[in-house]
């Protein structure tokens, strides 16, 4: 989350994943996620639902930024934290973050992050490729999970097989000849490069999919193009975690479906998607097996947004089952096993959480 006490354009920039500024006459407020914050949080910093915008964010000064974030953040009913730490900015550490909200927390490693860090201080290909490796390694000991940004830097229509060994080290002299410290990594490459050896140490992969900031090209990041990569992946025994998905979280459902080590993570489909969020649940579940959906919020900077993406789950999951049970197409006792595995049960037994020989809770 945000360290700062932050102002009212900075609060909102964190409702969109847009880089410009909202419509004339309006504010990130207005929209499906911003109802879903005035609906669910008011109340948590004793206000009421709905309440205007100008009146939370006063009341949210008042308290300020720590005392906000652990009365927000304890309310989540969250009991563990996987925590992407290659998010750049002024960011609470995990640490803080997991204490603020009285839960575990786990570290995900973003490959491409850790890729950059080794070059910034790496002298040449050689070195760099050794020393990336050496990085991998290292953090499959302390992680639960690696993450990819590739449908940012590249695109999922990359080569599926892994690169050659002349090929990466072509690769990386290339990007290193003219990289200085801090560029981003995007040689399509090297990324491959990067997931094969994340896929090499056993540990699940987080693959970002669907919408995102305009950095992306959507038609590009359709999950159904990773389809050749899924297969080519499973005898490494890596789970492939699909994330946010959306518009395409059917098709991320079908992959979940067709393939034992592929899952589907629609968390932030549903804080973006707010009172529809029921619909778009609705529709994962039309394919995805009950034991390869997970809950998350894909929440980041804002407290508030671990209430809704949990608000929202929560809400829209009990909705359809009630529905379902309501109907006699399912029974209680299902419904009930269902909501164990979707929000807590599958997360826990695909990254190892709470496992003897898993990760330990920090």
């Amino acid at each position: 989350m945000a360290r700062s006490d932050l102002g009212p354009d900075a609060f909102v920039s964190f409702l969109s994943e847009s880089d410009a500024p909202a419509a004339p006459g309006t504010s990130f407020f207005d929209s499906q996620l911003g109802y879903a914050v005035r609906r669910w949080c008011p109340p948590l910093l004793g206000l009421d639902p709905h309440c205007a915008p100008a009146e939370y964010l006063e009341r949210r000064r008042e308290l300020g930024p720590a005392e906000s974030a652990r009365r927000l953040l304890g309310a989540t009913g969250i009991t563990d934290y996987l925590v992407d730490t290659g998010i750049p900015g002024d960011l609470t550490s995990p640490q803080e973050l997991a204490r603020m909200g009285g839960a575990a927390w786990h570290e995900v490693v973003r490959l491409e992050r850790l890729a950059e860090r080794v070059a910034d201080t790496a002298d040449g290909p050689a070195r760099f490729l050794s020393r990336l490796a050496d990085a991998v390694e290292t953090a499959a000991e302390r992680a639960v999970a690696f993450k990819s940004v590739a449908a940012y830097r590249y695109g999922l229509d990359f080569e599926p097989n892994p690169p050659g060994r002349t090929e990466v080290r072509m690769a990386a002299d290339r990007w290193l000849a003219h990289r200085t410290p801090g560029d981003r990594l995007a040689d399509p490459v090297l990324l491959r490069h990067l997931l094969w050896s994340a896929a090499e140490t056993g540990l699940p992969i987080q693959l970002h999919t669907g919408f995102g900031d305009p950095d992306l090209r959507l038609h590009r990041c359709d999950p159904a193009l990773l389809t050749d990569f899924a297969r080519a992946v499973r005898p490494t025994g890596s789970a492939l975690v699909l994330l946010h998905c959306y518009p395409y979280h059917r098709g991320a459902a079908y992959l979940a479906h067709a393939f034992p080590h592929v899952y589907a993570d629609i968390g932030l489909a549903l804080s973006y998607s707010g009172a529809r969020a029921e619909a778009v649940l609705a529709e994962a579940l039309e394919l995805a097996p009950f034991g390869k959906l997970m809950f998350s919020t894909d929440a980041y900077g804002l407290p508030e947004l671990y209430v809704v993406g949990a608000a929202l789950f929560r809400r829209g999951l009990d909705r359809l089952l009630a529905t379902w049970v309501g109907d006699g197409a399912w029974s209680a006792a299902d419904a009930a096993r269902v909501a164990e595995l979707v929000g807590a049960g599958n997360a826990r037994r695909v990254y190892g959480l709470g496992r003897a020989d898993g990760p330990s809770a920090r």
